[in-house]
């Protein structure tokens, strides 16, 4: 083949879980790679507490496999506000500063997670503004859209990671 090295990487069965996660998805494999680097694995086990509503919030999570409860204490009662699934993140609001979540996430089943750290998102935003402004593009639609949903409700919004 002539033009080989114009061919896109392969992608590990890692990176393709990535590229189908809404928050990466405008990115190349290469970009992917890149972000895979700043990424943490972490597994929790069946209700194990993810974090716990007004916690510092240091970091979004990034549900790889299992499903993963959102809970708000409202009126003295806790209540279930999201359950997620793969594909899905939560605690978006902690890569942009570090108010105290307004929530509380429980693993429901066993989950892998991959966590982004703000320190790191920070870091990249730095050192590759092209990736950087493709991630928060993402996560500013993200939360347009659970703005435009709350608004349409006329209820109180529970759901404020």
């Amino acid at each position: 083949m002539i033009f080989g090295f114009l061919k896109p990487p392969k992608m590990s069965p890692r990176l393709h879980r990535l590229k189908n996660q809404a928050l990466f998805a405008a990115l190349t494999p290469l970009e992917l790679k890149i972000v895979d680097g700043f990424l943490h694995e972490r597994r929790y086990l069946t209700d194990e507490i993810v974090f716990d509503e007004g916690e510092e919030g240091q970091a979004i999570y990034l549900i790889m496999s299992g499903r993963v409860v959102i809970n708000k204490l409202h009126q003295g009662t806790n209540q279930v506000v999201a359950e997620l699934e793969p594909g899905s993140f939560f605690g978006d609001l902690a890569l942009l500063d570090n108010s105290p979540r307004n929530a509380q996430a429980r693993a429901v089943e066993p989950c892998e997670m991959a966590v982004f750290f703000r320190a790191d998102f920070l870091g990249l935003l730095e050192t590759d503004a092209v990736i950087g402004y493709k991630i928060s593009l993402a996560l500013a639609r993200h939360i347009g859209l659970r703005l435009r949903e709350w608004m349409g409700t006329g209820r109180p919004q529970l759901e404020a990671l």
